[in-house]
């Protein structure tokens, strides 16, 4: 029993912050229908779904889910409302008729601008909760509509905000980590390939999971930059570090183009030491950053990368000085001088991943230093 109960908790900690956004979305749909009981609102049911709908992974998704959620209310609930009121109708067929005038625009418009996908269900509910309740009319309909969703958004955002909160400013942190350590191991494999070759399905597999971790990090990013500009969280810019990072995804991608077949024996008999210390350095310096970012610092010494990549270019320059890429088919040479130009790009863009690295980690340092006193 023991020890299950040490694996869970293990596990737990692992989803904490999955386990935090679980508790807040209970908290806030609880809150939700006990403060539409108490305002006695016609379908509290709408308050609680709101409530879950804006209760997000951090504050600046639920900031934007609230805003977007509320503007394609109002949207949904004026424009719903308004044609009910000025266009006459009675019996099935006229309210058809309205029905399709109601959803075609604002279905037209959610396609556009799918943050207002919630403009359409409104104007449907303004049209059909009349013909449901006797004595009910559209513009109540709307009323209700606005009153029931403003009571849970209000509650969600509050939740959010006070209920374990998470700032996307700590899961970029955690994001930007295990997005460093994928690419990792990526470039190790890649460089790997120089000696073996790897075909188009070996190259996909390596590179799978790393454009959604991408998109996943980006997302987050703007997050936090919303959090950031409504005074909600502090810390440093994340466009630095997010567009460092997304430099690094396209050196890996263009290594992986230069690891399309393996280089003329004679070649990796020179550089396959070069090459080893390269994977090496540049491996345990992104999984140092990424360990850095993870647990709030940790040191981290780029030296070994400059001094690796020094060596390679050294070794580089000898091959080509005794003419050993002469003769080759154009593929090879090709793909021989553009490793070479995409570890020089990487080396750039590891030194601006060194500085954004320390700009992180000084920030947490302040943080941690006004936290004590």
């Amino acid at each position: 029993m023991i020890a299950f109960a040490k694996r869970m908790h293990g596990r737990l900690r692992a989803r904490k912050v999955q386990l935090a956004l679980a508790i807040r979305i209970a908290v806030a749909a609880v809150a939700a229908y006990a403060v539409a009981i108490a305002l006695h609102l016609m379908l509290p049911l709408w308050a609680v779904l709101t409530s879950l709908i804006v209760s997000q992974m951090s504050v600046g998704r639920s900031l934007k889910a609230t805003r977007d959620y509320m503007l394609g209310t109002i949207g949904g609930a004026i424009y719903g409302g308004a044609i009910a009121v000025l266009i006459p109708h009675s019996g099935e067929g006229s309210l058809l008729a309205l029905l399709v005038l109601a959803v075609t625009p604002l279905a037209f418009i959610a396609a556009i601008n799918p943050s207002l996908n919630s403009a359409t269900v409104t104007a449907v509910i303004v049209l059909l909760v009349p013909t449901m309740h006797q004595g009910a009319n559209p513009l109540d309909s709307a009323f209700d509509r606005v009153l029931e969703v403003t009571v849970g958004a209000l509650t969600g955002l509050l939740v959010s905000f006070v209920v374990l909160p998470s700032r996307a400013i700590s899961q970029i942190r955690v994001n930007a980590a295990a997005l460093l350590e994928l690419l990792a191991a990526a470039f190790a494999e890649l460089l790997a390939g120089l000696t073996r070759g790897l075909d188009n399905d070996a190259l996909h597999r390596i590179q799978d999971g790393i454009g959604a971790a991408v998109t996943g990090l980006q997302a987050t990013g703007a997050e936090a930059e919303r959090e950031r500009s409504a005074h909600l969280s502090s810390g440093p810019d994340t466009g630095p570090l997010l567009r460092t990072i997304l430099r690094l995804r396209h050196d890996v991608v263009m290594i992986g183009r230069a690891s399309g077949g393996p280089l003329p024996a004679n070649v990796q008999t020179r550089l396959a030491r070069p090459l080893a210390e390269v994977s090496e350095a540049i491996v345990d310096f992104m999984r140092a950053v990424a360990a850095s970012l993870r647990n709030s610092g940790g040191d981290v010494d780029i030296q070994r990368v400059d001094d690796a990549l020094q060596a390679y270019a050294t070794e580089v320059a000898a091959v080509r000085s005794e003419g050993l890429i002469r003769g080759q088919p154009g593929d090879v040479a090709e793909r021989f001088f553009a490793l070479g130009f995409s570890l020089e790009q990487m080396r750039q863009n590891l030194n601006d991943l060194d500085r954004c690295h320390d700009e992180w980690c000084a920030n947490m340092m302040t943080k941690q230093a006004g936290a004590k006193s």
